[in-house]
Order: C-alpha cells, then sequence, then structure tokens
C-alpha cells in the first residue's frame, strides 16, 4: 500500500503512483526529473497542452483582480467574455450559455433544460454512452456495469437506442446506419413515444464506449428526425469538443446544428468549467431560479482560462495540427493494425482515435490491451483504456502534439506490441 496516499478514497482507481511537479506541452515531470508522455490529456482535459504560457498567464493575471463572483449576486466580466468567445465559436443558434463545473453537471442541466422547453420527460441515449455519475446521468450512462453498480434504482424515463459501430456489428457503414435508424423508429413505435420524448442525445465520439465516431450519414438523419417530432437534439461534446476532433466540435463533421450543446473538459485546460449551450428562445423557457449553482459562472479565474483557451486554439492553428497529426496517427496505427492480427480495429477523429483488441475468434481481447497499456507505461507513455470490455486502448494526446512525438510514441507501442 502507497502510504502517501492514506488520505485518498480508495472508490479513485490509478492508473499509476506517479506524482507529477510540473508539467509542460506533452510532458509530465515527477519529483525526480523523471518524464512522462501523456498521451491521455487528462481523459482529454489539456488540449492546449499542460501549463500551456498564455493559460497560465491569464490565471495569474486574473487571480490578481477577481477570484469569485458569484453570479446570482454579481456578473464578472471574465464570465461574460466568455460567453461571447463560445458565441463566436459556435453556430448563430448556439448563442446563449449556462455555466457549470464539470461534464455530469452540463448533461444533467442539458437534460432539465430539454423538459423545460418541451413539458416532456423521457429522453433516448445511446449504448455505449457516457454521460457522468450524478443519478440522473447514471441512468444515462451504458458503458460499463461499474458506473451505475449497487446504485439502483435510478430517474427512469431512460431509454436506450443502439450506437451505430459498424465493428461491433460487424456490417459495413451504411448496413449499420439502417439497422440503427430501423431500431431507434421502434423504440419510437414501441417504448417512448415522440409526444413524450424530450430530447435524443448523443456522443458524436463515443468516449468511454470504445472510442466510436457516429457515421455523418447517421448524425444528419438524427437531426432530420428530431426536427421532424418537435424531439431536442443534444449533442454531448464534452470529450469531442474544443478541436479534439479537428474542428472547435466534432458535429460541425456532419454539417448539422443541435439545438443543445454540452461542453467540458478542454473548455478550461484542466480547470474546472462546464457549460450548456442553446438559443437564446430555448433558454427562456427556463423559469429563473429553477437551475443553478454556486460555483458555475461565478469563477473569475476558471473563466479567464477558458477565454485563454479558445483564443489559444485560434491563434496557434490547433484545429490544423489535430488534423494533421490525427490523419497521420491514424494512417500509422492502421499500418500496425496490418502487421499485428489482435489489433480488430483502428478508429477516430482528429487525435480522438481508439484501438481495439479482438482475439482470433474474433471476441474482445482486453488482457491485452491491459498488457499493452502496462508495457508503454513502462516505456514512460502514458494511454488509457475504454469500451464496456476495456479492450480499447485510446489515443488523445494534447492538440499540441508534434509529428516527432508521436513517432516516438508509436515506436514504444510497436514494442509493447512485438512483446504481447
Amino acid at each position: 500500500m502507497n502510504k502517501d496516499i492514506d488520505h485518498l478514497s480508495p472508490v479513485w482507481t490509478h492508473l499509476t503512483g506517479i506524482q507529477p511537479v510540473r508539467g509542460e506541452g506533452i510532458y509530465l515531470y515527477d519529483n525526480d526529473g523523471k518524464r512522462y508522455m501523456d498521451f491521455t490529456s487528462g481523459i482529454g482535459v489539456i488540449n492546449t497542452g499542460h501549463c500551456h504560457p498564455a493559460v497560465v498567464d491569464a490565471i495569474c493575471a486574473q487571480s490578481k483582480d477577481l477570484i469569485f463572483g458569484q453570479i446570482n449576486t454579481v456578473i464578472s466580466p471574465a464570465v461574460i467574455e466568455v460567453s461571447r468567445s463560445l458565441d463566436r465559436i459556435t453556430p448563430p443558434s448556439i448563442n446563449n450559455f449556462f455555466f457549470s463545473n464539470s461534464g455530469a453537471e452540463a448533461v444533467e442541466a442539458s437534460v432539465k433544460l430539454a423538459r423545460a422547453v418541451t413539458s416532456r420527460k423521457n429522453i433516448i441515449v445511446f449504448q455505449g454512452s457516457f454521460h457522468g455519475r450524478t443519478h440522473q446521468t447514471m441512468a444515462m450512462t451504458t458503458s460499463k456495469y461499474i458506473y451505475r453498480y449497487n446504485y439502483q434504482p435510478l430517474p427512469g424515463g431512460i431509454f436506450v437506442a443502439p450506437y451505430p459501430c459498424s465493428y461491433y456489428f460487424g456490417w459495413d457503414e451504411q448496413e449499420t446506419v439502417d439497422f440503427c435508424l430501423q431500431q431507434l423508429d421502434l423504440i419510437f413505435h414501441s417504448q417512448t413515444a415522440p409526444e413524450e420524448t424530450a430530447a435524443v442525445i448523443i456522443e458524436p465520439v463515443l468516449g468511454e464506449g470504445g472510442y466510436v465516431p457516429a457515421p455523418v450519414e447517421y448524425l444528419r438523419a438524427l437531426r432530420q428526425i428530431t426536427a421532424e417530432y418537435g424531439i431536442l437534439l443534444i449533442l454531448d461534446e464534452v470529450q469531442s469538443g474544443f478541436g479534439r476532433t479537428g474542428r472547435f466540435f466534432c458535429f460541425e463533421h456532419a454539417d448539422i446544428v443541435p439545438d443543445i450543446v454540452v461542453m467540458g473538459k478542454g473548455l478550461a485546460s484542466g480547470m474546472p468549467m462546464s457549460a450548456v449551450g442553446a438559443n437564446l428562445q430555448l433558454m427562456e423557457n427556463w423559469i429563473p431560479g429553477s437551475h443553478g449553482g454556486t460555483y458555475g459562472g461565478g469563477n473569475a479565474v476558471v473563466a479567464a482560462a477558458a477565454s485563454a483557451t479558445i483564443d489559444t486554439i485560434e491563434k496557434e492553428g490547433l484545429l490544423d495540427n489535430t488534423k494533421q497529426m490525427g490523419e497521420y496517427l491514424l494512417e500509422e496505427l492502421s499500418g500496425l493494425k496490418s502487421r499485428y492480427p489482435i489489433i480488430g480495429d483502428v478508429r477516430g477523429r482528429g487525435l480522438m482515435i481508439g484501438v481495439e483488441f479482438s482475439n482470433n475468434a474474433g471476441k474482445p481481447a482486453p488482457e491485452f490491451a491491459e498488457s499493452i497499456q502496462k508495457q508503454c507505461l513502462e516505456r514512460k507513455l502514458l494511454l488509457l483504456t475504454c469500451g464496456s470490455y476495456k479492450n480499447v486502448i485510446r489515443w488523445i494526446p494534447p492538440l499540441v502534439v508534434k509529428l516527432k512525438e508521436l513517432d516516438q510514441a508509436l515506436e514504444i507501442f510497436e514494442s509493447a506490441l512485438r512483446t504481447c
């Protein structure tokens, strides 16, 4: 037992026992000066890299002037600024923002908003989803049983549709899209009628469920169907947003606009901030005082970090870098798939890429993914797993990653593959 963590709750799992004292770019450094390549990005949080100077400067400057101004009492200029920054990078119809602290809080807020707007109760989610750990968002999460274990009963009114994952079904993309749309239609006829369905919420790339990008055709059909029925479409961009897929938001790849977008993780480069974005006409249906929070919208330092994050992504061309580095990484990992049959699938958008391991029978091989992960860790490369079977290794380096750093990580990864 590590005595250093005696006073930390054991409910947390830990990939490593590393205690970093410094971070810079894609690297973490411990007290002995050992350097680790962080290809976890704090689970998709440090999109601008560790301690980006522009973000650090914004935090330091703001902390000298005003740290906190509770938004029900006062309105800090830093919060107004970040609302304007978000308005600039979102579609014109997403022009009003509610702030909170975590992705789960923002998802729950989006559900409350959808119910307030439509006066309907039911929510459709997707198999493999992860939306959070509050009771409401646990009810909406289907990626791993552990997130819900022993917490039943959970809130009702949640219905689960199949996520369009071609590799899982063993079909081509068109067959998969057709089947999943057919099953969604069946849900409307068998479980929740359109007139009692408030919203459909989807991750445009499954996160904890295995890093599966939803086909563009499916997202476009989903937009059309929800609009036809007067159902709100919520895009959970907590993990896929803020440049992770090569666009500010992943839904841009499908050329659609959701009714509500949920943001978090990469929004403030490690500071705790999330947001719900929607049209003012929708937000006006939320009765004042029916939702809120002590810290959401009140922390001026966090808001300054978020504005600096958005500015950095734009000024440093991180969207272009993500697209270029993502295409290179996807191509190189696909090449490894052709040489190592244990790799069943390689998929992703931008720098949000999953490598799925399957055995000779085509069954999930979580033990192999775990072995690869451990061997990479021994070589000072930090990678995470995901997927319902824990058999997917996810690649989520900071968006500032360089080609030579990707090559170094790929060399470590292949050396681990050779020894397993």
